[in-house]
């Protein structure tokens, strides 16, 4: 080890959930006395927090650790993890085609990183950490959090449930997230109004479906309720929430997105496609009839909110007309915002042993028109709000021009304009002058 104290790096793919674990497991090693590391080259232990929600980030993940191989040849005693969805999902065959990894740990057993590090530095063995709660007698047990890893942030993220009972067929998350379960509404309570008196302004509240929450301690309070709650902090100024579910978004959670003010203006609602077939054959639970019902209400409790969805094509025999249906609702939605996917198998998904697969061209070619055509829009939508006002919360220097600062409105858009560094962390005016694919440039009032 260093002879300085010893450092720590995580690399991180995949969510938000993955980018919120990933500060629990920094705050775990913090309080075992470990510094971050400025480079992987300097840490002593790397861990790589990973997701296997696509094959993209799987792919990285397998280039990073033969990279890691020749650090761990240089430095025998650094300690690599492989943590998060794909260690669930591979479990120890990952050590069998990289047995430089010293420790894989599943997305339950965070808490155990200080003592499974601790055995190893004593061992010198490898170790596998995979539990999961998933059959329906197994404790729905959440893990413990630590606030720590956010200290002094204007944002972070705030989980209220974990796993997920959906079963989508083409996700692997209820196979590596676990069943779903949720955590005590007073506990996140505790930890908002914490993060709050240490100067958080902004929560955005993380489940794989946050729709279907309910307190354990009380199987009546949902998630209208609990935003209610977060919602008379004192110090908090924002709440966000993502993902929702189309088939468990309700009329009394539209009514509170409309009614609390700290509720920002914004909804992720992922609709995959635009034809019903496709969307019962992806095990969704709803029809394009509901999706479409589903916008409309939103729409006309809150004309200025903002939608984004997720939109999957290529999906085992989707016909090019159904194809066509998928792009037709784009247009008639104009969706704020997409991220936008091929279908790509996950093996042990049912959707991986479907007949009539698509070619990789054939999916692509599709991927390629539904960008182009919600990219076009979504210029077209920002373009509309040049010359309004939006209330934006200031987050810090721009990323994209240091000579000004940014920060982003209710609606989730970003706004680029000039100001003072004193000004970050409050909510201020600005007036849109510019309207880009990524958002806005703007003028303070």
């Amino acid at each position: 080890m260093n002879t300085l104290s010893p450092a720590f790096k995580i690399l991180t793919w995949g969510c938000q959930m993955n980018e919120d674990d990933s500060d629990q497991m920094a705050s775990l090693l913090m309080q075992m006395g470990y510094r971050l590391a400025g480079e992987v080259a300097e840490a002593d232990v790397i861990l790589l927090n990973t997701c296997s929600v696509r094959a993209k980030p799987e792919h990285k993940v397998s280039t990073k650790l033969g990279e890691l191989r020749i650090l761990k040849e240089q430095n025998p005693d650094m300690i690599i993890g492989v943590c998060g969805c794909m260690a669930q999902r591979q479990g120890a065959a990952i050590r069998r085609r990289n047995p430089h990894i010293d420790l894989v740990i599943g997305t339950a057993q965070i808490e155990r990183i200080p003592e499974l590090i601790c055995e190893v530095v004593r061992s010198r063995h490898p170790l596998t950490a995979l539990d999961l709660p998933r059959a329906k007698d197994d404790a729905p047990v959440t893990p413990g959090r630590s606030t720590q890893a956010h200290y002094g942030k204007l944002k972070t993220f705030v989980p209220v449930t974990y796993g997920c009972d959906n079963f989508c067929s083409y996700c692997v998350v209820p196979y590596v997230r676990g069943k779903e379960r949720s955590r005590q509404l007073s506990e996140i309570a505790e930890e908002v109004t914490g993060l709050a008196s240490q100067g958080c302004k902004e929560v955005t509240l993380l489940g794989q479906n946050v729709n279907s929450y309910k307190s354990p301690d009380d199987g009546s309070t949902g998630f209208p309720e609990l935003l209610a709650r977060l919602n008379d902090i004192d110090g908090l100024q924002r709440i966000r929430f993502t993902t929702s579910h189309p088939k468990d978004l309700s009329d009394k959670l539209i009514e509170a997105m409309v009614t609390l003010p700290k509720v920002c203006r914004h909804i992720h609602l992922p609709m995959q496609a635009g034809d019903t077939d496709v969307l019962a054959r992806m095990r969704r639970g709803y029809s394009v009839e509901h999706y479409l019902d589903l916008i409309a209400s939103l729409r006309q409790a809150a004309p200025e909110i903002a939608i984004s969805t997720d939109i999957l094509v290529g999906f085992p025999g989707e016909t090019e007309e159904q194809f066509r249906n998928t792009l037709q609702v784009i247009e008639d939605v104009r969706f704020d915002m997409a991220f936008m996917f091929a279908y790509n198998a996950i093996p042990k998904t049912a959707a991986a042993a479907l007949p009539d697969q698509l070619t990789y061209q054939e999916k692509n070619a599709r991927l390629a028109k539904v960008i182009e055509l919600q990219n076009r829009i979504t210029i077209e939508k920002n373009t509309e709000h040049i010359g309004q006002v939006f209330e934006v919360l200031v987050e810090g220097i721009s990323p994209k021009d240091p000579t000004r600062i940014c920060g982003l409105t209710s609606q989730n858009k970003t706004v680029n304009f000039e100001g003072v560094l004193q000004t970050i962390g409050k909510l201020i005016r600005v007036r849109v002058t510019e309207s880009h694919l990524y958002g806005f440039v703007g003028e303070t009032m």
